[in-house]
């Protein structure tokens, strides 16, 4: 009956399925079902993303910087928004609930100086939202760091573009997830700030600790 939030970096947009397949590895087939995706608009509208979403639960929302870049839309977007969080508070509320989310609001980018991919930051306000509505939902939530790797499976373009249609290509390659311990609940103005940090941290040294085990595997091979 309690809520559980997975607060994840983003590398693809087959993610969800990349965290659905590798949780049926370990036997949580129902588990995966049950995940609800907090997505952005380009999961239902890109072509590529498109069949990735198939088959998964998604909460679509609007990220900041994608509200602004057409302003003739931006009062349907933020309606939108408010649906999707309402329906997302009533998930809450009955509990049980399952949510991915990424803080950071976007996938991660691949440095091109060094061609490193390192994970991006999460947004306090982002986590902030979803631990207040936890608390409204008076259901106890739970919020895990989660490292996703699944980058070189569909590498995003080296910079934000705001519109659809990106430039892409899909890859064979291995994949991964690591969650870890649950993020600590600490109130007040600087506990926000710590338990983001905290949060971020966690994801990014599960990270880097998947994408070392990766490596070893493949060199065993």
């Amino acid at each position: 009956g309690d809520n559980v939030v997975f607060l994840a970096n983003h590398q693809s947009e087959a993610d969800p399925q990349v965290f659905s397949v590798l949780l049926e590895t370990i036997g949580l087939n129902d588990e995966a079902a049950d995940v609800v995706y907090v997505a952005g608009h380009k999961v239902t509208t890109d072509a590529l993303a498109i069949p990735f979403s198939m088959g998964r639960n998604l909460l679509c929302i609007h990220s900041k910087k994608h509200l602004d870049a057409d302003p003739e839309t931006k009062p349907v977007k933020q309606r939108q928004n408010l649906a999707a969080m309402s329906e997302m508070l009533g998930m809450l509320k009955e509990g049980g609930a399952s949510l991915w989310v990424a803080p950071s609001g976007g996938r991660d980018r691949r440095d091109v100086e060094t061609g490193e991919v390192p994970i991006a930051k999460f947004d306090r306000k982002t986590i902030d939202m979803f631990r207040l509505m936890g608390v409204k939902s008076k259901k106890k939530t739970h919020f895990y760091p989660l490292a996703m790797v699944s980058y070189d499976l569909c590498p995003p373009p080296d910079f934000v573009e705001a519109g659809v249609g990106e430039e892409r290509n899909v890859r064979f390659c291995p994949i991964g997830i690591n969650c870890g311990e649950e993020v600590p609940n600490v109130g007040g103005a600087e506990g926000r700030e710590k338990f983001t940090q905290h949060a971020f941290e966690d994801a990014d040294r599960l990270y880097h600790e998947t994408l070392k085990a990766i490596e070893e595997n493949l060199d065993k091979k």
